[in-house]
């Protein structure tokens, strides 16, 4: 059978170098600039899930045995029980030839069985992957804008200004790896503003991470995960408790790029630059801990001008829009004819 259904701890060797190779082939033709995807510690990203969390995969091989398309699903537990997230590639000279809508089609129908009610997807608008998810009846919820941060045109002079230019009664600390156990509360307390926020984009490790515990199992899945955590908050004195943050990663598996998860700031002390300060101190910071990076990547939505402007100050450049599109699985199964 063409097609199979997996744990990710049952991918042999040839499985993760051939799913390396589709990714990578579909990374050529759709986003030739992107920075290729590598087997080093690609196993633990694919096998490592926060507690309550499972990810699926699905192989689609030729009747020679060569991979030409494998999907992934990760469905969630706790609150956000009953939805799931696919991730899906196929090789490009297989395009055409239904392999997709025969991944999608398993997909949903594990997803449903699994008691999956709703289904996302993130699609680069520049790629075909638009096409297919707009036949395939997927309804567009988000439109985020990625900005991205060449390292070689960085103005680093600026960026150290930036980093130092703080108001009184604040200072800035660097966490490498995670958040100390001594910040832990506050800092749960900040994330907990994403949830009332419209101008903040969550990257799926995070989601639900504004609790102490689901806190301490993102940090620890992330690094399973071989993606390093980088980390700078800012500390309202005399108490020292957290009311700004700033988190980003770098994976293993694309090391020449960081990922810019949230940026938050409490409510009652905004309009003081933090945000500012603690993305260039971050910045200052990745100089010295990671000198292979190439990029820094950061999504907002359309309608975050001040984070825009921040970003805008900092150097980065809006280069692609994404769009995360949502669909219920039932309809899904039968749209697919299942």
């Amino acid at each position: 059978m063409p097609l199979k259904q997996l744990a990710p701890g049952e991918m042999t060797a040839d499985d993760i170098r051939d799913w390396c190779s589709v990714l990578n082939d579909m990374t050529a033709a759709d986003m030739p600039g992107e920075p290729r995807w590598r087997t080093e510690r690609l196993h633990d990203y694919l096998t490592a899930t926060l507690p309550d969390d499972e990810r699926l995969v699905f192989l689609y091989r030729d009747d020679d045995g060569d991979l030409i398309g494998h999907a992934g699903l990760i469905m969630f537990g706790g609150e956000q029980a009953g939805t799931g997230v696919i991730e899906m590639s196929t090789r490009p000279s297989a395009r055409g030839r239904g392999v997709g809508k025969a991944l999608l089609g398993a997909v949903a129908e594990c997803a449903s069985a699994h008691g999956c009610r709703s289904l996302s997807v993130e699609v680069i608008a520049t790629t075909p992957a638009v096409g297919f998810y707009d036949r395939m009846g997927f309804e567009r919820a988000v439109v985020e804008q990625r900005h991205l941060l060449r390292w070689t045109e960085i103005d680093w002079e600026k960026i150290e200004l930036a980093a130092g230019r703080l108001a009184a009664g604040y200072r800035l600390e660097y966490h490498a790896g995670g958040v100390p156990e001594r910040l832990l509360d506050s800092y749960t307390a900040v994330k907990a503003n994403l949830r009332a926020s419209d101008d903040v984009a969550v990257v799926p490790e995070w989601r639900g991470s504004a609790q102490a515990d689901r806190l301490r199992d993102s940090l620890t899945t992330l690094n399973r995960r071989g993606m390093r955590s980088h980390i700078v908050v800012a500390l309202s004195e005399p108490y020292g408790t957290v009311v700004g943050l700033t988190e980003l990663v770098v994976a293993a598996q694309r090391p020449t790029r960081a990922d810019q998860y949230d940026t938050v700031v409490d409510p009652a002390h905004r309009s003081y630059g933090l945000a500012m300060s603690m993305k260039a101190r971050l910045l200052t910071e990745l100089r010295r801990a990671e000198p292979q990076l190439v990029d820094v990547q950061t999504w907002t939505m359309e309608a975050a001008d001040d984070v825009r402007w921040i970003n805008s100050e900092l150097g980065f450049v809006h280069d692609v829009d994404w769009y995360d599109y949502e669909t219920d699985v039932d309809a899904l199964l039968e749209r697919l004819g299942r």
